[in-house]
């Protein structure tokens, strides 16, 4: 029994993390209609600051800020200077964001070096807590604190705020959006700095877990764009529900299965988009 809630802690901490960077990736897709291959430089580059600033002045509360800082800037940048000259097809937007991928891993290579880092926990969240029968680390525990608290109030701000509202007019139509006085210009890039800002999140909060290394951003790109493809692209129900069922699917897997590891994330998702093509909570 305590082997299984143990797992599945692990599967739910390792899922919310996912659903920080499955939550941008999805609302930048669902109101740009933009396919963002550097979504997972946002992810690395956030750790890596936040790990150089943490060494130079002490503090994870700074590092933090500095680190998702740094990736919004990035992601202006991108969606001011970049993005708009494109047309808005998939493969002209594909190759540049995967361009940019690869120039922020070669330059993260170049200034942090190759070697696996790793970001340090917080004093207080050090120290193992006991549930009942089960002890287990108090950081994993902080990771679906955080998840779940991102996610709660990802809905709130979607479904019961006025910015909510036109963000959903900016996503079913844009035009429409326009003609009523919403700023959808300002509101895209405002989106995908929000994006960028929760993939940084991740990173952070993921960098004492996983630690930050050169690839990682291809790892946790792959992981996130298989949860928003099995959610449904555009959707903040389906990235948590996605991570929610990678999370599980990845750990449990590697658990139980670590010759198949890739076997239990891949052939799910090949499952759910043979029944729904659009994923379980995408539009058809």
């Amino acid at each position: 029994m305590t082997f299984w809630a143990i797992q599945i802690l692990n599967g739910v901490s390792f899922g919310m993390l996912l659903f920080l960077l499955a939550a941008g990736l999805s609302l930048i897709f669902g109101l740009l209609r933009i396919l963002n291959l550097a979504h997972g430089s946002f992810y690395i580059l956030g750790a890596y600051v936040a790990l150089s600033t943490v060494n130079a002045a002490g503090s994870l509360l700074v590092a933090a800020a500095a680190g998702t800082a740094a990736v919004v800037v990035l992601g202006v940048l991108m969606e001011r200077v970049l993005l708009r000259r494109l047309p808005r097809e998939e493969l002209p937007q594909a190759l540049l964001t995967f361009g940019v991928l690869l120039i922020v891993g070669d330059l993260s290579l170049a200034i942090w070096g190759g070697g696996p880092q790793t970001l340090p926990r917080p004093t207080i969240l050090e120290a193992p807590v006991r549930l009942g029968p089960v002890v287990f680390p108090s950081y994993r525990l902080f990771v679906i604190g955080v998840g779940a608290v991102v996610g709660l109030g990802l809905w709130f701000l979607q479904e019961r705020t006025r910015l909510g509202a036109m963000l959903r007019a900016a996503i079913d139509d844009a035009e429409i959006a326009r003609a009523t006085g919403i700023d959808v210009s300002k509101l895209s890039t405002g989106v995908f700095a929000f994006g960028a800002a929760l993939a940084a999140l991740g990173g952070i909060i993921g960098g004492p877990l996983l630690g930050v290394y050169p690839g990682a951003d291809f790892e946790i790109l792959l992981l996130a764009f298989v949860v928003v493809i099995a959610g449904g692209l555009g959707s903040l129900k389906g990235a948590f529900v996605g991570a929610l069922l990678v999370g599980l699917l990845d750990n449990f897997g590697k658990a139980l299965f670590p010759q198949l590891a890739m076997f239990t994330i891949f052939a799910p998702m090949a499952i759910i988009l043979a029944v729904r093509p659009s994923g379980l909570f995408g539009s058809r």
